[in-house]
């Protein structure tokens, strides 16, 4: 898995390459970890070259849903392929995360 990070304004982008799984998962909780303490509390999760997420990957976001929610932000999530979103809707966290068409929308979901 590969994380980019791109700061725009008081919005982080984190483009996700790859496979979020267990392996990479300890990956992503630092990325976002280092978010919240750098008091960055809206996250677009750009989906766009993510191949695969599982419950363990989903997990690191689930962790942090109340720590961000309670700093009025979120995580928004975008560009997602039809078989990450069937994870996301199996698993009824469709629902739960704001999913957004593109980036532009993700963004205005704020």
């Amino acid at each position: 898995m590969e994380i980019n990070e791109f700061y725009q304004e008081e919005i982080l982008r984190l483009s996700i390459a790859g496979d979020l799984d267990a392996s990479s998962a300890i990956e992503m909780d630092e990325a976002i970890k280092k978010a919240f303490e750098n008091e960055r509390y809206k996250i677009v999760v750009d989906c766009k070259r993510l191949e695969y997420i599982s419950s363990a990957g989903l997990g690191v976001f689930i962790s942090y849903i109340e720590d961000f929610q309670k700093n009025q932000g979120a995580f928004v999530f975008c560009n997602m392929k039809k078989p990450v979103y069937s994870i996301f809707e199996l698993l009824g966290l469709h629902n739960i995360f704001h999913i957004a068409s593109d980036e532009n929308d993700a963004k205005q979901a704020f």
